[in-house]
């Protein structure tokens, strides 16, 4: 007999805007193991237009509705940061299973407590960057010896948020650091979660991080933003292998936004290199195409290494739809292989530690 779909309800479903509508609501719809049953948002008329837009069965704008509703067995947060902690906990408390936006919580001691609290409930954390097919080949291909002992690793990306001088009020969030929404959160963890999941875990993680552009106003208003959230992230780390990481993120690419990592090892050595979008927004580590190269000794040149076919979805939905899937057979299987909150609260310890002396030095 084919097992029921699992049934989702997302709170933060905003109709027109927002990464519900870009990534999980695709993804959701693409999958068979799925099926978005409620939607929530604030208002009632947004709501409504939500579910009518999604093809949910519910729509809410009170978030206990939701999470106690019997048609929802996994409750999806997908609010700013700020907010995760109650609603998330409020989902817990009503024993259903959770799939909350990364970063987790503002805080890896606010981490730590949803750790707790998600005893016996099954969670997942949107660290989808690791479910590229480039990624998952690359670790495959190291795990296997093929580039030998891996001996260093470098990771640089650029987004062009930051020359965005005129922003939409609704992401003018994101540029106060007690948000926790900006680079370092968002790029950083991905990027730690990414280096950690390909090359093993990080012994120690140092960090500096820089304010470099500060005049950005509200585009509706001209008000302008007070931006204490850093644009600019340089750290270096040791893994437990001994092998030493530089890493290199930055919010002000004015011609390229683009990622590129290399991996040395004895044997050879691998890229992985970002496909330029159309859409520069897209043009991020965890959501856009990833390509794999490889070198071998004797030669001169990079040598593409074939990937598993794409899953046809949009690119802001490809990589988070295979984490559902991953998540499905978690579930399913009663395995644990996605990235839950143990991880998320891991990937908030290690920036917690490597930033702690950082302030928002380096300002024009």
């Amino acid at each position: 007999m084919t097992a029921r779909p699992i049934r989702v309800g997302i709170l933060g479903a905003n109709p027109d805007r927002g990464w519900a509508a870009r990534a999980h609501v695709p993804a959701i719809q693409a999958l068979p193991e799925f099926e978005l049953a409620a939607v929530a948002t604030t208002r009632e008329d947004s709501a409504q237009a939500a579910r009518e837009r999604f093809g949910a069965r519910h729509a809410f704008t009170d978030v206990h509705s939701l999470v106690r509703h019997p048609d929802v067995d996994l409750v999806v947060v997908t609010v700013q940061v700020a907010t995760h902690v109650d609603l998330v906990t409020a989902a817990l408390d009503a024993g259903k299973h959770v799939y909350c936006e990364w970063p987790l919580t503002t805080t890896a001691d606010e981490a730590a407590e949803l750790v707790a609290a998600a005893q016996g409930v099954r969670t997942a954390v949107g660290l989808q960057a690791r479910y590229a097919p480039a990624v998952g080949t690359a670790r495959a291909m190291i795990a296997d010896g093929r580039i030998g002992t891996v001996q260093s690793a470098t990771v640089y990306s650029a987004r062009s948020k930051g020359n965005a001088l005129d922003v939409p009020a609704w992401t003018a969030y994101t540029y106060d650091q007690r948000g926790a929404a900006g680079l370092v959160e968002v790029l950083g963890g991905h990027t730690i979660d990414l280096v950690r999941h390909i090359l093993g875990p990080i012994r120690e993680l140092s960090a500096r991080t820089a304010v470099r552009v500060t005049d950005h106003r509200v585009a509706e208003t001209g008000e302008p933003i007070d931006v204490t959230a850093p644009d600019h992230f340089v750290a270096t780390a040791e893994l437990e292998s001994g092998a030493l990481v530089s890493i290199h993120l930055h919010d002000s690419e004015a011609a390229m936004p683009r990622t590129r990592i290399e991996i040395a090892g004895t044997e050879g050595n691998l890229a992985l290199m970002s496909v330029p979008e159309a859409d520069p927004w897209a043009d991020q580590l965890q959501i856009g195409r990833i390509r794999l190269h490889e070198s071998r000794p004797g030669t001169r040149e990079w040598l593409p290494v074939q990937l598993a076919d794409d899953n046809g979805l949009p690119i802001s939905a490809a990589n988070v739809a295979r984490l559902y899937q991953s998540f499905a057979a978690d579930l399913r299987d009663g395995t644990a292989v996605t990235p839950d909150f143990q991880a998320a609260r891991e990937v908030h310890e290690l920036l917690a530690t490597a930033t702690q002396f950082c302030g928002t030095m380096g300002s024009p």
